[in-house]
């Protein structure tokens, strides 16, 4: 049996796909460990987990490395190559940074056939590199395989340069490599028909769709408020937005108090902005939901185009009303656009108006349904964890001859 080292962020929606790909590994007998924060990844994979800890810290402005899943704290407005720079320079290579060490010690102690690095877990593929150890990359999100930056030649000669250094300070020298994109092995948990064509990656991508897996719930869901007869509304903005997002919750709720005859909406609320009432019929608002039993219920689904909520929600077939605020959001929004299961609105400017016609479009358009559906078929088609652990198995059998750059 083979040993899988698994590398990542301190960020919820970057460590629960790789839950249920470990779960897969561990039944077919392989030894798994994780390196990252050991609050969150046990939190999430369950208190048993062998973690090996690294970046406990985090980085500066609250990265996240002490066990709250968030991302570093930035202006609601941030937007653009401004918010790129940000998380680059405040979060990404701050991250690695600190993470490296902990890596190192990870490997030496553990000894694994392989690692699995996260996109953004850049220390990762960086030791494995320096080390000569095959690596996988667990690609998230889709959105980097859309080459963002091929139309902003400045800025990805300033990404590049960044890289380098990164390298030099913690990697190997002279590697090669985009420790984005391994030479060897990306795992994509999508499939084309969300993410379109792609511009990176080529043919180490291994498209294995979402990796959904059991997770803790949070307190008990009142389940007895929702109504059977109305069209059940998911409405979150994931573990990382809720400082910006109180009007935009305010506008969704006006949104389905609208519709109160037809439409109940459920509200993923961590900061209380609702004042929600127990007795309220149209409006069920609470700090954490359960979401993956929600989307079994649900009609529609409204968030902010991250990555896991939207292969979530498609998976269950639920069209999506899309308002992305940041990172690789616009590019999501875009791809759930493009294929046709969604309707996207401007986070920042949408009121209850607009994103009540988008929600009449995606409940009520045959076309949308169907493209959801299409999404949903390719998604449990793929294989999901266990197709992901047959090709971290055929990894750590064959090893990794010299990879091409990325």
């Amino acid at each position: 049996m083979s040993a899988f080292l698994l590398v990542v962020p301190p960020l919820v929606g970057h460590v629960n796909p790789l839950v249920g790909v470990a779960s897969e590994l561990a039944a077919r007998g392989h030894r798994v460990a994780w390196a990252g924060d050991p609050v969150l990844v046990r939190r999430l994979a369950g208190p048993d987990a062998a973690v090996h800890p690294c970046a406990r810290s985090g980085p500066e402005d609250g990265g996240g490395g002490g066990g709250g899943g968030t991302d570093p704290v930035r202006p609601p407005g941030m937007r653009g190559p401004e918010a790129l720079r940000f998380l680059w320079e405040r979060f990404l290579v701050p991250l690695a940074e600190a993470m490296a060490p902990g890596v190192r010690e990870a490997v030496g102690a553990f000894r694994p056939d392989a690692v699995v690095a996260d996109q953004q877990a850049l220390a990762g593929a960086l030791v494995a590199e320096d080390l000569g150890i095959p690596w996988a990359t667990s690609a998230t999100t889709s959105a980097e395989f859309a080459d963002a930056l091929a139309p902003m030649p400045r800025v990805a000669a300033w990404n590049d340069a960044l890289l380098s250094g990164l390298r030099r300070r913690i990697g190997r020298p002279g590697g090669r490599c985009d420790p984005r994109f391994s030479p060897h092995l990306v795992l994509a948990f999508s499939t084309p028909e969300l993410a379109g064509p792609v511009l990176r990656g080529g043919e180490r991508i291994a498209w294995v769709g979402p990796s959904l897996a059991a997770r803790p719930r949070p307190a008990a869901f009142p389940w007895e408020r929702l109504d059977p007869g109305r069209a059940l509304v998911l409405v979150t903005l994931g573990t990382a937005n809720a400082g910006a997002g109180g009007r935009f919750l305010a506008e969704a709720a006006a949104a389905v108090r609208a519709r109160a005859g037809a439409v109940q909406g459920v509200f993923a609320d961590p900061d209380g902005v609702l004042g929600a009432r127990e007795d309220d019929p149209d409006v069920v608002a609470l700090p954490f939901v359960p979401q993956l039993d929600l989307l079994e219920r649900a009609a529609a689904a409204v968030c902010h185009a991250g990555h896991n909520t939207v292969c979530e929600a498609l998976w269950h077939g639920v069209p999506l009303v899309v308002a992305p605020i940041r990172d690789d959001q616009p590019v999501v929004a875009a791809q759930v656009e493009g294929c046709g299961a969604g309707v996207r609105v401007r986070f920042g400017r949408a009121g209850a108006a607009a994103i009540g016609a988008a929600l009449d479009t995606v409940l009520g358009e045959p076309r949308i349904r169907a493209a959801a559906a299409g999404v949903s078929a390719a998604f449990r088609a793929a294989g999901g964890a266990a197709a992901a652990a047959d090709h971290l198995e055929r990894l750590a059998r064959t090893g990794a001859g010299e990879g091409e750059d990325g």
